[in-house]
């Protein structure tokens, strides 16, 4: 016995796939909107972790600082303090100045020179005398730039022929003038350092002088 369909199947087949496809759509919107949010979380959570590091990172970067500027403070208040130590060398080591000076320029004027008059401004001293002659002048000079311990940078600023005045044959002598430094003992004691087996000498020679 032959069976005739007369219902609308085609049409039911239709509507069962347009049924099929709606599923499918909201399906697969419910699953990308599960995805979007999954991977909004994990990008929120991971957010929040590198806030909360560079928060970290601030906050030891500003301690850092601090130190570093307390150690900056250290050493400019460690730098003054060396400032004024060296200063107080100084002025002990300058006391002594005034004797070094003139034993050093009994020791360093030749024969045939005559000093009338010094006078020491800080560390220069300028020098007033007479020669025999131009000679004698230079020989002061090398003296003071060679071998001198506590004198040096000699410069002569004045040189002219003059008459003595309590001469009665108008004896002719060479009138000079000239400036030089005078060492600290700490630049003494600099120099020493750097030549080997020197300073032990320097430092006895110093004990001895009067």
């Amino acid at each position: 016995m032959i069976r005739i369909n007369l219902l609308p199947h085609r049409e039911a087949k239709r509507k069962q796939k347009q049924s099929a496809f709606v599923a499918l759509l909201a399906l697969g919107g419910l699953v990308g909107a599960a995805v979007v949010l999954m991977v909004g979380g994990y990008n929120a959570s991971r957010i929040a972790v590198q806030n909360e590091r560079n928060l970290v990172l601030k906050t030891a970067s500003a301690e850092l600082d601090k130190k570093i500027g307390e150690i900056k403070t250290l050493e400019e208040e460690i730098e003054a303090l060396k400032a004024r130590q060296q200063a107080v060398e100084d002025l002990q080591g300058d006391r002594n100045q005034p004797v070094y000076l003139l034993d050093e320029l009994v020791r360093q004027t030749p024969e045939g020179v005559y000093l009338k008059s010094f006078r020491q401004e800080g560390q220069k001293v300028t020098l007033s005398g007479y020669a025999q002659s131009q000679e004698r002048v230079a020989e002061l000079l090398r003296n003071v730039s060679g071998t001198s311990p506590w004198l040096e940078r000699p410069n002569l600023t004045e040189v002219k022929v003059a008459a003595l005045d309590k001469s009665k044959t108008g004896r002719k002598v060479v009138e000079f003038q000239m400036d030089v430094a005078i060492k600290r003992l700490r630049e003494q004691e600099e120099a020493d350092g750097a030549k080997p087996g020197a300073k032990g000498a320097n430092v006895a020679k110093a004990a001895q002088t009067p």
